[in-house]
Order: structure tokens, then C-alpha cells, then sequence
């Protein structure tokens, strides 16, 4: 049986190779949500034989105004659409995927795109709150701690990061500013995209909340609130993460694009 990587080992080797901040260190504090990013760590490295690794990461909203908003079909289209064009790509054997949605259930840890599982009305019934800041963090610790453990053992990684919400944050206990560290820790060493989707709530000014969480313009998506805006949304990621899944020599000029 493998052994379950430890997280103060891989955040303290981020740490010594200069990929994170004590702020960062700070956010990520194990003792309060490492169970929470352990649930998503999924497959071990030694059972990876890619010879480099693009993790996907993806985190629906679950709150209940998607429901209210009429939503929820549109959101688990989204996600599926993302998963379809992915399995299109040459590189798909390279790919691991991750889904946890917003109030932290994981739909599925990390693991080949053919394992992913799709949303449906019976794994996804968005009735929750929005803790934006707090699980970007948790999600955010993830998709780390899994990029070390392929470091850690010579594996290249890159990686692509969604956060999809409908509203601004309504139950964090930590302010923007403790994602905005990770984040820029993240970006400053150039292997990570991380892009935000915030839907048309009617108030939101959601550039500023994701400016705020340190996500570049333009990897900032503002779809309105129609099924059709959305579902163009989702299309305009799902396209950029296939190229940044193409090769490593674009991924750079993929992170720098945005969704342009």
C-alpha cells in the first residue's frame, strides 16, 4: 500500500525551493485544512508513468443561488464540456484531473481524465453558502501539494486552476488577502494558470473580488447570467486548457495570453 504524502514535508520543500512565502505558509497551515486537501490528492506519484504531468483543477459553485438562478444544469454542462474537450487532446494521458466544489465536497481526487466522474442532478445539488477565500485556499493547497510531490520526484508539472462563483464570499474566516498570497506565489513561478469565473449576480463587481484573491484580468471571466453566456464561458477554458496542455515550450505563452 503507498503511504500518504505528508503535507508539512511537501509546503516545507515548496518552501526551501523558494516557491512559497511565509504568508503563503501561513495560509496553508495543515493543522486547520490539511485533512481537507488530503481528500483531493488522489493518485500516487508511483503510479503516474507520464514523464510530465498538467494537473486540472476544477471548483464549481454549490451555493444555493445557482439553483435559484436556474443554473445548476448549465454549471454541471460546464464541467462535463471541459472534461470532453480535454479527452480530445494528444496529451490526454499527461492530464490528472480534480473537482471539488465550493463548500468542499470532492467529487473526485486527482486522477486520470478517464476516471474523472461527470456532474449530474444526482452528485450536484448546489443549496450551500459561498466560502470563496477560505476553499480557494484549500484548493489552492492542492493543486500544490500535488505539483511538489511531482517535483519532488523529477516529474515536471503544470498546472490549470477554475474557481467558478455566483457571488461575492459570504462565510469565510480569512480575508482575500490570504489567497492573494498563495496565488501570487503560485503565478510568480510561471508553471501555474489560474483563471476565475464569476457569473452575473446583479451587485458582484467580480474583477475587483478576484483582483482582490491576486487572479490576473485576464483570466478573469464575467459571463452573464444567461444559460448561453455560461455555457460560452465554460468553452472559452475548456480551450485554453487544452493548450496548456499541448506542451511545455507554449505554456508560458498560454499563461500570459489569458483568455484572449
Amino acid at each position: 500500500m503507498t503511504s500518504t504524502p505528508n503535507l508539512n514535508n511537501l509546503f516545507q520543500s515548496a518552501h526551501d525551493d523558494g516557491l512559497l512565502s511565509n504568508a503563503s505558509m501561513q495560509a496553508l497551515n495543515v493543522t486547520d485544512i490539511g485533512a481537507q486537501i488530503q481528500a483531493g490528492l488522489g493518485i500516487h506519484v508511483d503510479d503516474v508513468m507520464s514523464s510530465e504531468v498538467v494537473l486540472v483543477t476544477i471548483m464549481p459553485d454549490d451555493s444555493g443561488s445557482i439553483r435559484f438562478s436556474g443554473n445548476a444544469a448549465v454549471v454541471r454542462a460546464g464541467h462535463n464540456t471541459i472534461l470532453d474537450a480535454l479527452s480530445t487532446t494528444q496529451q490526454q494521458e499527461n492530464i490528472l484531473i480534480h473537482n471539488r466544489y465550493l463548500n468542499g465536497t470532492v467529487l473526485y481526487p486527482y486522477c486520470p481524465l478517464s476516471q474523472a466522474v461527470r456532474m449530474d442532478d444526482k452528485n450536484y445539488d448546489p443549496n450551500k453558502g459561498t466560502p470563496l477565500y477560505e476553499q480557494t485556499i484549500i484548493l489552492l493547497g492542492t493543486v500544490l501539494a500535488k505539483t511538489q510531490e511531482f517535483s519532488d520526484n523529477g516529474v515536471p508539472v503544470r498546472t490549470v486552476t477554475l474557481v467558478i462563483t455566483d457571488g461575492a464570499d459570504g462565510s469565510s474566516h480569512v480575508p482575500p488577502a490570504k489567497a492573494k498570497s498563495v496565488v501570487d506565489d503560485m503565478l510568480r513561478s510561471e508553471n501555474h494558470i489560474i483563471a476565475a469565473m464569476g457569473i452575473e449576480d446583479g451587485h458582484t463587481d467580480f474583477k475587483q473580488v478576484f483582483r482582490s484573491m491576486g487572479i490576473r484580468d485576464e483570466w478573469i471571466l464575467t459571463p452573464g447570467n444567461s444559460k448561453n453566456d455560461i455555457k460560452q464561458a465554460f468553452q472559452l477554458f475548456s480551450q485554453s486548457a487544452v493548450r496548456a496542455s499541448q506542451s511545455v515550450g507554449s505554456f508560458s505563452q498560454t499563461s500570459l495570453g489569458g483568455f484572449g
